[in-house]
């Protein structure tokens, strides 16, 4: 049986419409390796500076790796500055990404208000020549991720979207919400709807989709071709494989918990991979029922053995694991 793809990035096919965000401090190799496994239909790596390219690359690698199973994988890139995101482009393609992803949704003041992230929505020409330049520059698709705009003041997502489409790009994301909100207030699906009816190029929708339902409700409310999750994923990978939280059993939380573990140990070594696992244990289990002994303990944990004995002796209580995800 020969699957269809659910859509297209260029020539290049993507068999699923359920993708991991890419979620600065989250969505490292790790994770977004365990999310592939579960279900996730490509990859995006964490954002690197066009900066940090040219400046420091050594120091952002491990933000660039890659498994071959994560193919088709995006590295993602932000700056202000149209030559020099060209000239960082060309440094990342020794690296061998199958697509460059713009960002121009990230909303943190260190970003924004320097003009790149979610800064460029104030610059529309600077985002043409961005795209403009790395189509014609490169044969790997382009691709961009966007708010709706600024603030509520200045919603020029359609004008973004298509000069995006028209300068080249191959595919819009688009998170539902402006810069000013940041993460806060309810998402706004309907301009993703007339993102997707306005342009010929796939469109992925992108906020507040934290259980199966909300993935079904976007899809059919906006028509676009995929959905792309985010802090839903965090504590819930499993809504990759189709599964709300409350669906998956203690047994299954432990046993990806330790998936989880030790690919960041693999990944970071054993003592730096346990330290950054602490925040994804808050995620995967309620730690309302713990005492704040067991609290204590649970997140002070200083081996593999020591954690994984203690997760053990916590499923007895099955409470502990029925937390919700996300955050």
């Amino acid at each position: 049986m020969v699957l269809e793809p659910a859509f297209m990035i260029g020539e290049i096919p993507v068999y699923g419409d359920s993708i991991l965000a890419p979620m600065d401090g989250y969505s490292d190799q790790p994770f977004r390796g365990l999310a592939r496994q579960l279900g996730s239909a490509m990859s995006y790596t964490e954002f690197v500076s066009a900066l940090d390219v040219l400046n420091r690359l050594e120091s952002i690698l491990p933000r660039l790796v890659f498994e071959e199973a994560e193919r088709p994988v995006a590295f993602q890139i932000y700056d202000d500055d149209p030559a020099r995101i060209l000239q960082a482009a060309e440094t990342l393609m020794q690296y061998q990404p199958d697509i460059l992803d713009v960002n121009m949704g990230c909303s943190s003041k260190s970003v924004a208000n320097r003009g790149a992230g979610a800064g460029l929505l104030r610059t529309p020409d600077k985002v043409a020549a961005i795209i403009r330049q790395l189509s014609d520059e490169f044969d790997l698709p382009v691709t961009a991720k966007i708010r709706l705009g600024w603030d509520e003041d200045s919603l020029n997502y359609l004008e973004i979207a298509k000069s995006v489409q028209d300068n080249g790009g191959q595919l819009v994301a688009v998170h539902g919400r402006t810069k000013k909100q940041a993460y806060k207030g309810a998402a706004s699906w309907p301009p993703i709807r007339e993102i997707k009816e306005a342009l010929r190029i796939p469109v992925i929708g992108n906020g507040d989709i934290r259980t199966i339902a909300d993935k079904k409700r976007m899809l059919d409310e906006t028509g676009c071709d995929a959905v792309m999750i985010g802090r839903g994923a965090v504590g819930n990978p499993w809504i990759f494989v189709g599964k709300d939280r409350p669906e998956v059993s203690p047994e299954e939380v432990l046993d990806t918990m330790l998936q989880h573990l030790q690919r960041m140990q693999d990944f970071y070594g054993p003592d730096e991979g346990l330290v950054l696992f602490r925040k994804h244990v808050t995620r995967y289990i309620s730690l309302g029922p713990l005492s704040k002994g067991q609290r204590t303990r649970l997140l002070t944990c200083t081996t593999a053995e020591t954690f994984t004995q203690f997760l053990d002796e916590l499923i007895q209580e099955p409470v502990i694991f029925q937390n919700s995800g996300g955050f």
